[in-house]
């Protein structure tokens, strides 16, 4: 297997503080740690397993988790991981249980000694609570993770904190703008555990969720969708186009939609040079970790006028989630913490966005270094 070397990772005030490549020579098992702050506690953030995962994907998103951990006031650094992981196309090996185990657990072993004073993992892509009870296994102690099964003093994964985030940002949004949530209209690019539980937080509001997709189709229905059956269809292994509910759609038509409410939450950069020219929503709500480069978001923002919630804000309550299962809350605490932590720094970051004309994530940005310098 051939190794990955670190790219053009440039420091600053602010870090990485480490960044660390290991390799298991008998498994061809590669993964990156990038701790990137660890000034306001250790560092938070998942590890995800992807094919083509690099070391610098790694150090943007605990860069994003630098700034996520300290907007949202938590006791947490940034941090994030990832493995070197073919995908189930690959074959049966790609795909084997067996194979994954043993990949997450030599990753989990040879950078144990730096959780959890250092490094708390969690999910992320391709990462459950199943990984993480092997990554738990492996360092020998239950705080280097959260994310963890019920059984290992886990919050159940089933109840959507990251999507319940989403939501009341996307709530927060259209308030600022003046508009009413039971009269928006949303779409929804991404429908794994984010985008499914965004959907049921914002249908509970009475938003209208009128297009839906995943990396392979969608769906539209101007009358509003049902997520219930959409969700079926997905555990059936099949693509939201598949669904009866409306006309199906190309993955990528979903950017283009003429809806008052766009929420990307899949992967990194799916808004792109080639499709950052379709959009026609009002407000962007980034339920993904940087769905699109900066110099993009900031071209939206200032070109089109579109109101930004910023990934660290929009998605912080996977790791306010975290945070209230790493002290021992319970359900009810942990939903009522995300509930005011997010509603609180998105109406101050939105507000005083509009009022200073200045790009939402600049904003963001100053308020949560402000935070770590005052440290």
């Amino acid at each position: 297997m051939a190794r990955t070397y670190f790219e053009n990772i440039k420091g600053d005030e602010f870090g990485p503080e480490y960044v660390i490549s290991v390799y298991d020579s008998v498994l061809g098992m590669e993964g990156f740690l990038v701790i990137d702050n660890t000034v306001l506690g250790p560092g938070k953030g998942g590890f995800r397993m992807t094919p083509n995962v690099t070391a610098r994907e790694i150090f943007r998103l605990a860069r994003a988790m630098t700034w996520k951990n300290s907007v949202c006031e938590l006791p947490f650094g940034g941090a994030k991981a990832g493995i070197v992981w073919p995908s189930s196309s690959a074959g049966k090996q790609g795909g084997s249980p067996e194979l994954k185990k043993k990949f997450v657990q030599s990753f989990a072993r040879k950078i144990a000694p730096l959780t959890p004073k250092f490094y708390i993992s969690a999910p992320d892509v391709s990462v459950g609570e199943r990984e993480i009870r092997w990554f738990v296994e492996a360092t020998g102690n239950r705080k280097s993770a959260t994310g963890k099964p019920v059984s290992l003093g886990g919050l159940p994964h089933e109840l959507g904190s990251t999507g319940f985030g989403v939501a009341e940002a996307t709530r927060v949004a259209v308030e600022v703008l003046g508009m009413d949530i039971k009269n928006a209209t949303v779409a929804i690019e991404g429908f794994g555990n984010v985008g499914a539980f965004a959907f049921k937080f914002l249908k509970e509001m009475g938003a209208k969720i009128v297009a839906v997709a995943d990396s392979r189709s969608g769906v539209y229905n101007r009358n509003g969708l049902d997520d219930k059956e959409i969700l079926k269809i997905k555990k059936a292994g099949k693509s939201a186009g598949d669904s009866k509910q409306g006309k199906k759609i190309s993955r990528d038509s979903i950017f283009g939609m003429e809806v008052d409410i766009l929420i990307p939450a899949s992967v990194t950069d799916v808004i792109n040079d080639k499709n950052k020219n379709k959009i026609k929503a009002k407000i962007l709500v980034e339920g993904a970790n940087i769905p699109m480069p900066e110099e993009i978001e900031e071209e939206l923002w200032k070109k089109k006028k579109i109101l930004i919630v910023p990934d660290f804000i929009a998605n912080g309550g996977g790791v306010i989630s975290s945070y209230a299962e790493h002290k021992g809350y319970g359900e009810k605490m942990m939903f009522k913490m995300i509930k005011e932590k997010i509603s609180r720094v998105a109406n101050k970051v939105l507000k005083e966005s509009l009022k200073k004309g200045k790009s939402p994530r600049s904003v963001a940005l100053r308020v949560a270094k402000e935070r770590i310098q005052e440290k």
